[in-house]
């Protein structure tokens, strides 16, 4: 079997005459187009000619290129929305994060504006959960017998009451709600003065007034506030707002329904008034009095003591000058009688009128015919006796 190259080898010059010719003719052209530019136009020809060629001859590569930053790209925006969907949730979580505490921030400062205005003092507690009993309307607070909570004690927020503590223990306390349906409160009507009393109607969340007459004055829109009567509530908080009045005529007494001011189901902190304001004790409060005898046990009244008087009688004075001569129209004062010799002991001076008169200095100087008979004589005998008894 003969092996020869095809026909096309065949004819011509060999080939290593065509590889000589051909690397001549090249120099030849480079020398050309370095020296003399000749051939730019004839490139810039060429060029526009086999520009198609070379862009059709790219296009496997440019498409094998595309493909692939195609895939990379789409894998890349991919995990980019993956990481913006995160960063939408994380912000979305912060954003109502950031919502709840600014409404608790805003909760807590009308709570603390409420108990700067309120005259008792009262502390603030948070809602830990709602009572097991479905039934009931009850909460649980995180403040009990350590922190000073006593039962009976109202619980209020920034708009009204919530409700009153009905036990507590050493950590938490329980508190029923006013809208719990054996949970009653007095209330007065704010426009009128109308007095009554609120009770809960249970899950419904309202209230009601019972035993209201027909044709009290009470109309939708009128707020309730505590009158203080029952010793608890302190008069003046907000409780609720009139949302309906019935008016029954065959009835004895119309129906008052009322809503709750107070945010009773949407609240997460609350303040405990923890004392009531100053009031009166009433009747039951008042220990009854220990009966009495008909005779009173008054202190026995003792007697004054009289004034002492003098151990030893005063000297006698001599009458003024002007009395023993007497004055125009006034007779002379008549001598003082002396005592009898009989009622004087023996060595002893008698005494005279106006020794008498110097003893008892609280009465004037007797005038003239002015003297009390049986003085003189009667008065000096009392000196001398304490004198025979010294």
């Amino acid at each position: 079997m003969e092996y020869s190259p095809p026909p096309l080898f065949k004819q011509g010059a060999p080939a290593r005459v065509k590889v000589t010719v051909f690397a001549l003719v090249s120099i030849v052209l480079l020398v050309v187009d370095a020296r003399m530019h000749l051939l730019g136009a004839v490139r810039q020809v060429a060029a526009t000619v086999l520009y198609p060629l070379q862009m059709a001859a790219l296009m496997p590569r440019d498409a094998v290129y595309s493909m692939g930053d195609y895939f990379s790209s789409l894998s890349s925006l991919q995990k980019e929305v993956a990481e913006l969907k995160n960063q939408q949730v994380a912000q979305a979580q912060a954003m109502q994060q950031a919502q709840l505490q600014m409404a608790e921030n805003a909760h807590l400062r009308r709570l603390l504006d409420a108990r700067d205005h309120l005259p008792v003092k009262s502390m603030m507690g948070e809602i830990l959960y709602d009572a097991r009993d479905p039934s009931t309307r009850r909460i649980v607070l995180d403040r009990g017998s350590r922190n000073g909570v006593q039962l009976g004690l109202p619980v209020i927020d920034n708009a009204g009451v919530v409700g009153q503590v009905t036990r507590v223990f050493p950590f938490t306390s329980e508190v029923t709600l006013l809208t719990d349906k054996d949970q009653a409160i007095p209330v007065q009507v704010l426009r009128s003065g109308l007095r009554s009393v609120a009770y809960g109607r249970g899950r419904s969340g309202l209230l009601d007034l019972r035993f209201v007459a027909p044709n009290a004055d009470i109309q939708v829109g009128d707020i309730l506030i505590t009158s203080g009567l029952d010793g608890m509530y302190p008069a003046g908080l907000a409780v609720a707002k009139v949302v309906q009045v019935e008016s029954v005529a065959a009835g004895a007494f119309g129906r008052v329904v009322c809503q709750p001011l107070a945010g009773i189901d949407r609240n997460r902190q609350l303040l405990i008034v923890m004392s009531q304001a100053a009031r009166e004790p009433r009747p039951a409060d008042v220990p009854a009095a220990p009966a009495q005898s008909g005779r009173r046990n008054l202190p026995k009244m003792t007697p004054v003591p009289p004034p002492p008087l003098p151990a030893t009688p005063l000297p006698a004075q001599a009458p003024p000058a002007a009395n023993q001569g007497g004055t125009a129209g006034v007779p002379p004062a008549a001598p003082a009688s002396t005592p009898p010799a009989s009622t004087a002991p023996a060595g002893t001076a008698p005494a005279t009128a106006p020794a008498n008169s110097a003893q008892r200095p609280a009465h004037p100087p007797a005038t003239p015919g002015a003297a009390r008979p049986g003085t003189a004589a009667t008065q000096p005998a009392r000196p001398a006796t304490q004198k025979e008894g010294a």
